[in-house]
């Protein structure tokens, strides 16, 4: 019955589509983030997405369009560095993000009077995503995923041993920025499921937990993919079901979804102890 009612409801279809699309563009991307050691550049992006994501309330504009421009912004300043200021170049780019995000968030609630933009940004509201914006999500991942799916084997070379891809003569640098802008398309689709401030538990989460259960990064990236999905599926079906646990209040999706993630992480690192 429950089920029934879900899929009748046309946000919960869309918020299903968007965190769908978003969790698998995520846990795919999110194990080479993970291999690559860059969980800190992915958290940066976020931050510098939410610029972007109060930037679209701002001026009206889709969502993804603001988190995507900033976050590719971001994306290109970080492929900019030094490898050994990536780190510093990544907590520089985490406050301005932040503050940056502070003051547009100002404006688009003084000016615009947008309620809940706050929220809205660094929290995500997935049955309240725009009409249309689960297409441009699910064409989003699809494109990704179809990069990723023709640099992933060099690009897997290079991440987990760049010197031996370089002696191999692959263009090392190129791949680590298609790297980060497919990073920054990631934290985008997770920052619209989840908020800015929590897309890191969506891309790092489900990576984190399928290395746990197996070594093979292909094996991981398909589980990652799948553990992601059942948790934002999860999330969204109890915050659906939470509307009856304190009648006429619906409890945040994005809550579900990373306690979701979190308990999936937690049970996996049982598992292996």
């Amino acid at each position: 019955m429950m089920l029934g009612g879900i899929l009748a409801s046309a946000p919960v279809r869309e918020a299903l589509l968007i965190g769908g699309a978003a969790a698998v563009m995520s846990g795919v991307i999110g194990v080479f983030t993970v291999l690559r050691g860059q969980a800190f550049a992915g958290h940066a992006l976020a931050d510098v997405s939410s610029a972007g994501g109060a930037l679209a309330l701002l001026l009206g504009i889709s969502p993804m369009l603001g988190f995507f421009g900033l976050g590719l912004l971001g994306a290109c300043g970080l492929g900019a560095q030094k490898r050994g200021d990536a780190d510093l170049a990544s907590g520089i780019l985490l406050g301005a993000g932040l503050g940056l995000t502070a003051l547009l968030l100002h404006f688009a609630a003084s000016l615009r009077n947008v309620s809940g933009a706050a929220v809205s940004v660094m929290f995500g509201s997935l049955f309240s995503a725009p009409p249309g914006e689960g297409s441009m999500v699910l064409a989003g991942a699809v494109a990704g995923m179809l990069v990723l799916a023709v640099i992933s084997r060099p690009l897997l070379l290079a991440s987990l041993d760049a010197e031996l891809a370089a002696l191999r003569g692959l263009p090392v640098r190129l791949l680590a920025a298609m790297f980060l802008v497919l990073l920054a398309l990631a934290v985008t689709l997770s920052a619209i499921s989840v908020g800015a401030i929590l897309s890191t538990a969506l891309l790092i989460g489900p990576p984190a937990t399928a290395l746990r259960l197996t070594r093979r990064p292909w094996t991981a990236m398909a589980l990652a993919a799948g553990i992601g999905l059942a948790c934002c599926w999860g999330g969204v079906v109890l915050a659906y079901a939470s509307y009856d646990w304190t009648p006429g209040r619906v409890w945040p999706v994005s809550f579900f979804i990373v306690a979701l993630v979190f308990s999936a992480y937690a049970a996996a690192s049982w598992r292996r102890a």
